[in-house]
């Protein structure tokens, strides 16, 4: 499903200015806040659309790039993927955490999950409609192998951070007022590493390239995203990995057009082939058939070969392929060649017009008629 427009998520227009749009995030933020909607998921997931975009449009080069180029300008490029999470846990806890229930429950630290990705895969149209096993390349974080994610040296292990005692954060009184914030010793993990792994150097995660198999269904058309749960950045600190999102583009394709579960494609066919009917070969993406062409057909005319689209990854019937049959005006002819069309023309000689060519009768009718009635 594609993204919002980030100016309607806040309900704020193209125009705002940064006063606007922080005010605006500030209200949607309070009203959709997890302390405050007590575990409702389409909650939790408006009051993260809402970070997603205050976080782009409170940032001058961000909100540049986005009125640009929209979601792409805002994307992050690495080989063909970009980074699309973010962390949603308690943001206004040290804001908001007195009104909405005293801040953190049961003195737990926020785990800061790792950013989801995306990854843009080129398929071509015979590929997408068969499905097809793929592997691809992803380069992310991974959690450290040394460490096994702790982000501590190696027989040693992460203490209890001596300023917010574990919590992630620290109380500021100003007179009747008690205010949450972030712990600025621990930056909220709500621990300290004395003694940090020198291969990742305290993160609990280390850049790798990784190779992963991914399963295309039959049937997916451009737009559509395949989501590979726990495939994206691991988290720091041990925390839990995002996912990658492969989404789906469909290259153009040199014979058919596709539209939902139907394909269509031009046919030429020659002039003594429409004049006299006859049978002619056509492609479908499951090898040549025949098309039977009736006498006297005309330009544009549309055949239909039922169940010769595609079965939709969302189930349904399969689609049509719908041919147009364009009349080709013969090319290169020799003089004998010539000689017999003019002949044919001068066989029509004295026989009513509208017996052999009815469209070109009717038009000229028509111009004759037009400007009978300009003059008079």
């Amino acid at each position: 499903m594609s993204k919002r427009d980030y100016y309607e998520v806040l309900g704020v227009a193209k125009g705002a200015d940064d006063k606007e749009i922080k005010k605006a995030y500030k209200r949607l933020a309070m009203k959709y806040h997890p302390d405050r909607t007590q575990g409702d998921k389409a909650m939790e997931e408006k009051f993260k659309e809402v970070q997603e975009a205050y976080e782009v449009l409170s940032d001058e080069q961000k909100k540049a790039a986005y009125d640009q180029y929209g979601h792409a300008g805002v994307d992050p490029n690495r080989g063909g993927f970009g980074g699309g999470g973010a962390d949603f846990g308690d943001i206004f806890g040290d804001v908001f955490g007195d009104i909405f229930g005293g801040g953190r429950r049961g003195g737990q630290s926020r785990a800061q999950r790792g950013s989801d990705l995306r990854y843009n895969l080129e398929m071509s149209l015979e590929d997408a409609v068969r499905g097809k096993s793929v592997d691809i390349k992803v380069p992310t974080w991974v959690s450290c192998d040394s460490c096994d994610g702790s982000g501590a040296k190696k027989g040693t292990q992460a203490k209890s951070c001596p300023t917010c005692h574990g919590a992630g954060q620290v109380t500021m009184r100003q007179g009747f007022f008690a205010v949450q914030q972030t712990c600025p010793t621990c930056s909220g993990r709500g621990k300290i590493i004395p003694d940090p792994c020198t291969k990742c150097h305290g993160e609990g995660r280390v850049e790798k390239t990784k190779t992963l198999a991914v399963k295309i269904p039959a049937g997916v058309d451009t737009g559509d995203r395949i989501r590979l749960s726990g495939e994206g950045e691991a988290g720091m600190h041990g925390a839990p990995s995002g996912d990658l999102y492969v989404q789906v583009h469909v290259k153009d394709h040199p014979i058919f057009v596709r539209d939902g579960n139907n394909l269509s494609c031009e046919v030429p066919i020659s002039f003594s082939i429409a004049a006299l009917g006859g049978e002619i070969d056509v492609p479908t993406l499951d090898g040549r058939v025949k098309l039977k062409i009736p006498a006297e057909t005309q330009t544009d005319k549309m055949f239909r070969l039922r169940g010769k689209g595609v079965q939709s990854v969302r189930g349904g019937g399969v689609g049509d392929l719908v041919c147009k049959v364009v009349v080709e005006t013969p090319v290169n002819l020799s003089d004998k060649q010539k000689d017999l069309l003019r002949q044919l023309d001068e066989s029509w000689a004295g026989e009513s017009e509208a017996r052999h060519r009815p469209k070109s009768k009717g038009f000229f009718d028509g111009v004759k008629k037009f400007f009978d009635d300009l003059t008079g």
